[in-house]
């Protein structure tokens, strides 16, 4: 577990900062990246079929749930009884490059818009793992969730959930601008490196039990 976590309070001038500066790298992002997002559109349309854009609820500030927007990645290949294939076999290669560049990431930008996510924090999880958090844990939901955190430059799904978790919270207690720049420039490295896209041998990482 990182050294501070718990013994600084939340920053109150947290929110406005982080927001401003949101909106307008966000805006600038998403004309930059419109011609990228619509050939990946198309991509996805012709090799998986639609939806193109994968939309699901998640938790954000305060655990208030919200629509989380993806390039969709994954096929919709079931078994003999109608259930759907591993992961591993329902990703597809597209899927598997848009991941490891990030590109499946992209319609994120509206969530940034829409003041649902932010450019860094902790990254949005599923519904069901509310109940499975330590209240420590649970201090990961004082903050907007972001598209990027403390936890992805610090080895992202290739760590085990108590690490990353407790890289959540280091990271509410230790906000700053400053911090918000650096996990930003670490993370398009990270990007261009392709580290920590996965745990090893899986296509996507285990899903969180509120022990692992």
């Amino acid at each position: 577990m990182p050294r501070g976590v718990g013994v600084r309070e939340y920053n109150p001038r947290m929110p406005v900062t982080k927001r401003l500066f949101d909106l307008v790298l966000a805006a600038i992002a998403l004309l930059a990246a419109s011609p990228l997002m619509l050939a990946t559109a198309i991509l996805v349309l012709v090799t998986l079929g639609p939806p193109v854009i994968f939309r699901q609820m998640r938790p954000g500030k305060r655990e208030k749930p919200f629509f989380i927007y993806k390039f969709r990645t994954m096929a919709s290949a079931l078994d003999t009884e109608g259930r759907p294939l591993p992961d591993e076999r329902r990703l597809s290669g597209l899927g598997r490059l848009m991941r490891s560049l990030s590109i499946d990431e992209l319609p994120e930008l509206l969530n940034v818009l829409r003041g649902e996510m932010s450019w860094v924090g902790p990254r949005p999880l599923l519904m069901e793992y509310l109940p499975l958090y330590s209240p420590l844990q649970a201090r990961r939901h004082e903050v907007v969730p972001g598209i990027t955190g403390w936890a992805q430059i610090n080895g992202r799904n290739a760590r085990d959930w108590q690490t990353r978790l407790a890289l959540d919270v280091w990271y509410v207690d230790h906000w700053s601008f400053w911090l918000d720049l650096k996990i930003l420039a670490i993370t398009i490295w990270k990007v261009l490196t392709r580290e920590g896209i996965s745990q090893p041998g899986r296509a996507t990482v285990d899903n969180f039990d509120g022990r692992n």
